[in-house]
């Protein structure tokens, strides 16, 4: 994958390049990731990440990279530490939408996450203030407000008002 200003993911061995996310995008993906890292530090039940590349298929390969994510306590000692792309899905994949991005992009790309094995995918957006979670052999739910989120079963003990996403 090639160096330098802009994104990239690698997509059925397709380079996509994507533009970097813009002030709003960047500031709500930190709050998440924040909340992840501040509840994993807590709980001690795994490692949250931004800008992590993940492989999650090989020949050809795809490589993706949520704007948050979320690995067991487990799954992180099985791989240990590693400098490259963590092999496979996380448990928790976050996904902030981008003024740019089309709904059809953005649930694709949650539904491959799933199909790559992501026992979650939490897709965030700004305009409407919403959160959408999509789950393995179940319909995606779209939470807003003071509802409670609860992504206990990809991120132990994890719950939060929609709310609190955005700071």
């Amino acid at each position: 994958m090639p160096r330098g200003r802009a994104r990239h993911e690698l997509v059925r061995g397709e380079l996509r390049v994507m533009s970097l996310p813009g002030a709003r995008h960047g500031r709500l993906a930190l709050q998440i990731g924040w909340l992840l890292h501040n509840h994993a530090l807590q709980t001690g039940a795994g490692v949250a990440f931004s800008e992590l590349g993940f492989l999650l298929e090989r020949d050809p390969d795809t490589v993706r990279g949520p704007d948050a994510a979320f690995i067991s306590k487990e799954r992180f000692e099985t791989v240990g530490e590693t400098t490259k792309y963590w092999p496979g899905p996380p448990d928790l994949a976050v996904e902030v939408i981008s003024p740019n991005d089309s709904f059809h992009e953005v649930q694709e790309k949650a539904l491959e996450w799933i199909a790559a094995g992501a026992i979650a995918v939490l897709v965030v957006d700004p305009d409407e203030r919403t959160a959408t979670v999509y789950r393995a052999g179940r319909d995606s739910h779209i939470y807003a407000g003071d509802e409670l989120l609860d992504l206990g079963d990809a991120v132990p003990g994890f719950t939060v008002p929609v709310a609190e996403l955005f700071g």
